[in-house]
């Protein structure tokens, strides 16, 4: 445990004592925004980022521990471990250096050289490989023996070569140099496979490919990756002049020669002795170290996607609420019409409809009529019109019931869809709405995650959100458990109020499980809404521990303890008591009292238990109770007439919402059911690195419109405001390859696949890389 605890403090830049510390906590249960928010002063303040990455490495170190004593125990069995073997074995750090170096000892499969070796042809290869001035024909000639398969000096020397082939290939400082060769002076090349260009259209980018391996980001790693598993694209590994003679020596089989000191000085073994170097690289390592070199490029651009898309989800996940208001949701349909649901401010639903104002029926004033008397019934205060077919339609009519019931005020907002299907055909929506027709949960659903982003979308498996970068072809473990792990501290972060959260939502909770969040539900509709949080241990299965975890992160409203509304312990209580003694006032007075607690000196209250980081906090808390880290609510106003693709025009400034980020970008929804790209070089005047340090999902922008595709479906947006359109080529240096633009997929479950890509221009070149992310 010192050597992991020292390694990720290393890492981390931090102090091993605080990583010991924190690897504790974890191995007790504890969860990480518990850590984060409740044991700074075990942990030395370490950050809920800091703690993510040290639990991701502390199972990949102590997997790497487990394995290295099992190789270890594997060789001492053998008898072959030497001490500068075992040594060598303490030091690795990597899963991939340990398989190196215990490759000789592996248990393996009858292969050639074994074979040769049984047949007596060991001296052979030794006496060749030591004194190159010997006959390699002459020599050989004493070891033909038929009986034991050798038939003819040939045979033998042959026997002789794949003997030092396996010696040289199981070099493992051999093998990390020509690694890093590759790594560093490699090329990944793809090619057409033959016949294929038809059905491989949309990779009509890697049909001629070749980038140094270093180079290749993660999203065209993917998708070349994705051309040969779907058999498009042939891909190879390439170092060396590919245009040289096929007999010119690699530099590859350089290293391996300079490794096993072979030269060619013109002794009689020399020519034999190359041969087998030539056949150790082409035979035994080039295709290994190919399939090693590519899945390392692959499980880079995976975590890497994943990384996109959990920053993606994080950003969903606390996008500013609604609040608490009425809400009037729009599903949005043509054929199958409009469907209806009104939801209360606690996210009740009291009322269902169906109106058909589109075509085919085109019933606009009588549809006008059916929402009015909702709105003034239930005093409606917003509406949340879903994305999806027929959104803009919906939103013009919302325009005109607005000027129809000004007296209401209320105020439209379109709403993101992803996902709202998938709620809606759920066992958790069955139970929700047992007797609610499927069609009306997704209007629900659109409602709630106005009013509340994060309590709806937990709801939702995240992968249905389609905020993600080619997520299908990603490691789906690694993809679920950051998922997991985004939802579960966007939950912690902005608390959760117990009297009204859902089974999904407290199941997020630092402690909780489906089980104990169940019961507690059982509980308040048994019992009413809970009165404290110490109420809490009156709940099935939920003991101290549990409650030690989740306490926290669970708020009382109007409870008998104002401090259960808050973001303070139940631990804490008592020192938030003692505060108040010594500074001669009550709990409730020194709440929001921001002037009197600036002037506390955290340091007058430690004690034994609690240190200034943890004071600090409480005192925060105590100047805003329950304080939610989201940010305002504002909406973003689609220009009217703007309805369609075929509406735009260059020169456009509009304002929209953006839907996703990408490494290449951010894709914008404009209200024309066609998300628009913002190449990453248009995102600001000055250079920009990563997308997310200027814009995230969720935030409201201003783009000027570049160039619009309507064939293709494409737009061009830009949000340097001097941008001109028909100057993208002055701006796309870096624009991915093989990627098309984003179609506008309300419902990342509806499946679509977006138009196919055609070549030429240099719009097409810009949106060579923007493929349908919400499917990926």
């Amino acid at each position: 445990m010192d050597s992991i605890a020292s390694r990720i403090a290393t890492e981390l830049a931090v102090r091993p004592e605080q990583v010991t510390a924190t690897v504790g906590l974890l191995d007790e249960g504890a969860s990480v925004p518990f850590i984060s928010r409740y044991r700074k002063e075990v942990t030395g303040s370490l950050d809920d980022t800091q703690l993510r990455y040290l639990e991701e490495r502390l199972r990949y170190l102590r997997e790497l521990e487990e394995r290295r004593q099992s190789i270890l125990a594997s060789i001492g069995e053998q008898g072959k471990l030497t001490p500068e073997l075992e040594r060598d074995i303490r030091q690795a750090e990597t899963k991939t250096g340990l398989e190196d170096l215990y490759l000789p000892y592996k248990p393996k499969r009858r292969t050639k050289g074994q074979i040769a070796l049984e047949a007596g042809l060991g001296p052979l290869a030794e006496q060749l490989y030591a004194d190159p001035n010997l006959n390699p024909e002459q020599l050989a000639a004493d070891f033909v023996d038929a009986d034991k398969g050798v038939a003819d000096t040939k045979a033998a020397l042959d026997g002789a070569k794949y003997i030092l082939m396996e010696r040289f290939s199981e070099d493992a400082r051999l093998l990390e140099r020509l690694r890093q060769a590759l790594r560093q002076d490699g090329r990944v090349v793809s090619r057409l496979v033959t016949g294929k260009e038809q059905e491989g259209a949309k990779f009509r980018d890697y049909f001629e490919y070749d980038e140094p391996l270093r180079n290749v980001p993660s999203h065209r790693a993917l998708a070349i990756l994705r051309g040969r598993n779907e058999g498009i694209l042939n891909i190879a590994l390439q170092l060396g002049d590919p245009e040289a003679p096929a007999t010119a020596s690699h530099p590859c089989e350089g290293m391996i020669a300079e490794a096993a000191q072979i030269s060619d000085q013109g002794r009689p073994a020399d020519r034999w002795l190359n041969e087998v170097v030539r056949w150790t690289w082409r035979v035994k390592l080039s295709g290994h170290l190919e399939t090693e070199l590519l899945g390392e490029l692959r499980e880079a651009a995976e975590d890497e996607a994943i990384r996109v898309f959990a920053s993606n989800l994080k950003d969903l996940l606390l996008s500013a609420p609604a609040g608490p208001r009425v809400t009037l949701a729009m599903d949005p349909g043509l054929r199958t019409g409009v469907k209806l649901a009104v939801i209360e401010a606690t996210g009740k639903l009291v009322d269902t409809a169906t109106i058909f104002p589109h075509a085919p029926r085109n019933q606009w004033d009588q549809s006008l009529a059916v929402l009015a008397t909702l709105c003034r019934k239930h005093q409606v205060n917003l509406i949340a019109i879903g994305n999806g077919t027929a959104s803009r339609e919906s939103d013009k009519l919302a325009s005109d019931l607005l000027k129809q019931c000004p007296e209401l005020k209320m105020q439209k907002i379109t709403v993101s869809e992803a996902g709202a299907s998938v709620y809606s055909a759920s066992e958790l929506a069955a139970k929700e709405f047992p007797d609610l027709d499927v069609t009306y949960r997704g209007a629900v659903s659109i409602g709630r995650r106005l009013q509340d982003p994060l309590a709806e979308l937990v709801k939702i498996e995240p992968k249905a959100i389609g905020v993600g970068q080619y997520q299908h072809d990603v490691s789906q473990v690694k993809l679920a458990r950051s998922l997991d792990a985004v939802v579960e501290d966007c939950v912690n972060a902005v608390g959760v109020d117990l009297n009204t959260a859902s089974v999904p939502l407290l199941t997020r909770v630092s402690g909780l499980n489906p089980t104990i969040a169940r019961n507690i539900v059982d509980y308040r509709d048994q019992h009413g809404a809970f009165a404290s949080r110490r109420e809490l241990l009156k709940v099935s299965r939920l003991g101290d521990k549990t409650f030690e975890q989740a306490a926290g992160f669970l708020r009382v409203m109007s409870g008998s303890n104002p401090l259960d509304a808050s973001a303070v312990h139940p631990e804490a209580y008592p020192l938030v008591q003692r505060i108040a003694e010594q500074t001669g006032r009550d709990i409730r007075s020194l709440i929001g009292d921001s002037a009197f607690l600036r002037k506390l000196d955290p340091a007058r209250y430690t004690d034994q238990h609690f240190g200034i980081p943890t004071i600090t906090d409480i005192l925060s808390e105590l100047d805003k109770p329950g304080r939610d880290p989201r940010p305002e609510f504002k909406a973003a106003t689609f220009q009217e007439g703007v309805e369609k693709i075929s509406d735009l025009e260059p020169g456009m400034v509009l304002e929209g919402v953006v839907s996703n980020v990408a490494n290449f970008g951010a894709f914008v929804d404009i209200g024309v059911h066609q998300d628009g790209l913002v190449h990453i070089s248009m995102l600001a005047d000055s250079f920009v690195k990563d997308p997310r340090d200027v814009v995230k999902a969720g935030d409201i922008v201003k783009v000027k419109v570049l160039e619009v595709d309507i064939p293709r479906q494409r737009i061009s947006l830009t949000m340097r405001m001097g941008d001109q359109p028909g100057a993208t080529s002055n701006a796309r240096a870096g624009a991915p390859a093989g990627e098309r633009n984003r179609p506008r997929q309300p419902r990342a479950d509806k499946g679509h696949a977006g138009s196919p890509p055609q070549a030429g221009g240099t719009f097409a070149n810009l949106f060579a890389n923007a493929k349908n992310l919400k499917k990926r």
